[in-house]
């Protein structure tokens, strides 16, 4: 839910200001930790068209290994979910 929210926040930045932002500061709606605090949310930009959006696994939610982390990476409006496809219909 937490990168859904960083995708559609990015897609609404990228058409007011032609570029992906940088930072999750420049996003509204976006926070550094999921709403339900199981999941650290980091964002790194490549050159404006592209970014990588990861969610890490904090606390208790951190021992489903398989899952420990989930990443969305969008290069020019295209998403790939990664890097186990299977955790995000959880």
């Amino acid at each position: 839910n937490a990168l859904t929210r960083v995708q559609q926040a990015q897609e609404q930045y990228r058409s007011a200001h032609g570029l992906y932002a940088g930072q999750l500061s420049a996003l509204a709606g976006t926070a550094p930790l999921s709403p339900q605090g199981r999941y650290e949310i980091s964002l790194d930009l490549n050159g404006g068209e592209a970014y990588l959006a990861t969610a890490r696994a904090l606390g208790p939610q951190a021992q489903d290994t398989a899952c420990i982390e989930l990443t969305l990476q969008v290069k020019q409006g295209f998403a790939q979910v990664g890097p186990n496809p299977g955790c995000w219909l959880r």
